[in-house]
């Protein structure tokens, strides 16, 4: 059961909210590293090699093993996997090819409301009130404008923001199972390493009929290897840990703010190292999809506060 932030020590809640900063700066940042290794390494290659080290990275920190009690309850695990891990990074870094780095970063960013969509509409436990509805149609102008001026400045393909949003889709899919997941009271790190584990293998099947080779010898570069290691050690891996910290420090609902940080952050970050343009319309659609979503969030507190008790 997560302990209320109230009731912790001051220095806690404040190593919860720097936990918190951490993992959405370094998540808000991966795009610029996916988008860096493109030129040496397929989106396929990149996801396989950075699932790989991020489970050696999470069997080092946490080796014990979960024992589940039912098949039912290992095809979560394994749904998981294929969904926030293989679809999602496939879908994503594929995307990169496409489009801009700060594009990708926003438009993922939608992921929320297809998670309400999906628990509201399946699972029966999220209501939709109009402020919600309000929201995701902000949300939506702020995507066209942002596509749009992806367009007027000739670099960016429709099917790079199509990708993206797919990718935001199989988050949120992924999320609903990871909320199902959660009910089992399991270890965050061993949960993820699971997750990590079968989206890793749900991918070896189709690596023949992918653009894959092992290529060893790309990694004879330093910037290569620091490229990786910043990807699966620290944004699959230790980010996780620093997140998970900071629920349980801060509770659900205040830890899910900073995720609406991740867009302002990539946006940031393409725009100093990739020198992406950051238009005035990209801002207003940025800002649009920020209001959007923070319209439809505010809507779920009450229900934010119950699963953060519960968990």
């Amino acid at each position: 059961m997560t302990q209320p932030a109230l009731s912790l020590p001051k220095s806690k809640i404040a190593q919860g909210h720097l936990s918190a900063l951490i993992a959405i700066t370094v998540w808000g940042t991966t795009f610029v590293a996916i988008k860096g290794l493109l030129g040496g390494f397929t989106p396929t290659e990149i996801w396989f090699f950075r699932s790989g080290i991020a489970y050696l990275a999470l069997l080092a920190l946490q080796p014990r093993l979960i024992k589940v009690s039912s098949l039912r309850e290992e095809l979560l695990f394994f749904a998981a996997g294929v969904c926030g891990v293989t679809l999602f990074a496939l879908l994503q870094n594929t995307a990169l090819v496409y489009t801009l780095a700060s594009n990708v970063g926003v438009l993922l960013a939608v992921a929320p409301f297809f998670t309400a969509l999906i628990s509201h509409y399946l699972l029966k436990d999220e209501d939709l009130p109009p402020r919600f509805f309000l929201g995701i149609t902000l949300a939506i102008i702020g995507v066209i404008l942002l596509t749009f001026n992806g367009k007027f400045i000739l670099k960016i393909n429709p099917l790079g923001d199509l990708l993206a949003i797919l990718a935001a889709l199989a988050w949120a899919v992924y999320s609903v199972l990871i909320k199902k997941i959660g009910a089992r009271n399991y270890p965050p790190v061993m949960t993820t390493r699971r997750v990590v584990f079968y989206g890793w293998v749900a991918l070896f099947p189709i690596l023949p009929w992918l653009d894959f080779r092992i290529g060893l010898e790309r990694f004879a570069e330093l910037p290569v290897v620091l490229n990786f290691l910043f990807l699966g050690v620290g944004a699959s891996g230790l980010c996780f840990v620093a997140w998970n910290f900071a629920v349980s420090a801060l509770g659900a609902v205040k830890t899910s703010v900073y995720v609406y940080l991740t867009p302002v952050v990539s946006v940031a970050a393409s725009a100093v190292v990739l020198h992406e343009p950051v238009t005035l319309l990209a801002l207003v659609g940025i800002g649009l999809i920020l209001l959007g979503l923070y319209l439809s969030e505010r809507k779920n507190e009450k229900a934010l506060k119950e699963i953060s008790r519960d968990a």
